[in-house]
């Protein structure tokens, strides 16, 4: 005949209070976190703690990531600085050429562009 084993005692199930979930799934999703290592630490699946999150969504009715709007782009302005140094008006160098032609070129100008200037007026 076969041996028969009882085991009496609390009940096996684990149950955490919603403090502790949500204790869990912040530490599990902050920036830099890695779900994998918080989740064996407290000693829960990874897939508890994303059903929890799941869960916790839906009853805040927080869209997924899946339901937001599509990307939009955002307006951007560039100004100077009052204080900053405006270029200057007159040219930093002047080539004259024959027959009276003249290039010049400007302080802002890239220095590719001053190269290949020069390379063609060789």
């Amino acid at each position: 005949m076969g041996q028969v084993t009882v085991f009496s005692g609390p009940e096996r199930r684990r149950r955490w209070s919603d403090d502790e979930r949500l204790r869990i799934l912040n530490e599990a999703f902050a920036p830099g976190a890695c779900v994998v290592r918080v989740a064996q630490r407290h000693d829960v699946s990874t897939s508890l703690v994303y059903t929890w999150r799941r869960k916790l969504r839906a009853a805040s009715n927080e869209p997924a990531v899946t339901e937001l709007e599509s990307p939009q782009f955002a307006e951007a302005m560039m100004t100077q600085a009052p204080d900053a140094a405006r270029p200057s008006l007159s040219p930093a160098i002047v080539v004259d050429l024959a027959r009276g032609n003249r290039v010049s070129i400007f302080a802002s100008a890239s220095p590719a562009l001053v190269a290949a200037a020069l390379r063609v007026l060789r």
